[in-house]
């Protein structure tokens, strides 16, 4: 009875309805059987944002986003520096132009897009390079080395026709002097695939691969604990593992291995159905 009264006389000196109490005590109840369901999800996707802790809870992202601040809950996020490229100051303007600015693709192995980074690690450099099919998002193609040159983007050009058993109809990278090579562009072009480049300093022609590499580098996490080439190797093929059949991507809300599956599966029903 006690309680009782103490809960009315703190509703009227608040100006609140008695209920009120209740109901702020069952939100409480409620945020707090949430709350490890977040901190679950981070473990394993260390960068996620409240909009794909949503999508992987099935929950609204408002809620969710109110529970992440109420409890101090946050991603790993990315040094304002960004991620370093490689300069291509000094390279001449390329022949070839921007194909892809007004394309929009309705199906995997329309345009693929290929740039490549570097990680830093002891006492020199790891190269990543890597190719994006840009419907579907997913990695579709990478090659490492100690060097960069243009070994390395054609191994990974080889790689994703190897994987996907294609062509693509355009093939996009930057005017790095790699990308222009005879041995990548030449290639290109001698199978039948129109090359594309973007217009010298500017990263945002080709913003697919930028978009992966903003985040790649943060999810790879601290590689100061590896001892050699292989061990780091091994992490950056698990991560790019894990990008493409784990990681949800924000813009598909699913994975991209997820995303092809599912454009493979209508194309198949349509060849079936004519």
């Amino acid at each position: 009875m006690a309680d009782k009264l103490n809960k009315s006389a703190l509703a009227r000196k608040l100006g609140i309805c008695r209920s009120t109490l209740y109901y702020q005590s069952k939100l409480e109840s409620k945020d707090q059987a949430i709350k490890p369901l977040i901190i679950e999800v981070l473990a394993s996707n260390p960068c996620y944002g409240h909009k794909r802790i949503a999508i992987e809870l099935g929950m609204n992202k408002k809620k969710i986003l109110r529970i992440m601040k109420k409890y101090e809950l946050e991603p790993r996020r990315r040094k304002k520096k960004g991620f370093v490229k490689i300069s291509d100051i000094g390279l001449p303007e390329a022949e070839y132009q921007n194909e892809i600015k007004n394309v929009r693709p309705a199906a995997p192995d329309i345009i693929w897009c290929g740039d490549f980074t570097y990680i830093r690690f002891k006492d020199g450099f790891i190269y990543l390079a890597t190719i994006v099919d840009v419907y579907t998002r997913e990695i579709i193609g990478f090659s490492l080395s100690r060097r960069h040159n243009r070994y390395l983007v054609k191994s990974a050009v080889l790689d994703a026709i190897k994987k996907r058993n294609c062509l693509p109809e355009y093939f996009h990278s930057d005017q790095g002097s790699e990308y222009q090579s005879y041995e990548h562009a030449d290639f290109l072009e001698h199978l039948g695939v129109k090359v594309s480049m973007s217009k010298k300093g500017s990263p945002w022609e080709n913003p697919f691969q930028e978009s992966f590499y903003s985040q790649f580098k943060l999810e790879l996490g601290n590689i100061s604990g590896f001892e050699n080439d292989g061990q780091l190797a091994e992490a950056i093929y698990q991560q790019l593992y894990y990008y493409n059949n784990r990681r949800i991507h924000s813009t598909l809300k699913m994975s991209p291995r997820q995303f092809h599956q599912l454009a493979v599966s209508k194309v198949d029903g349509l060849n079936k159905s004519v």
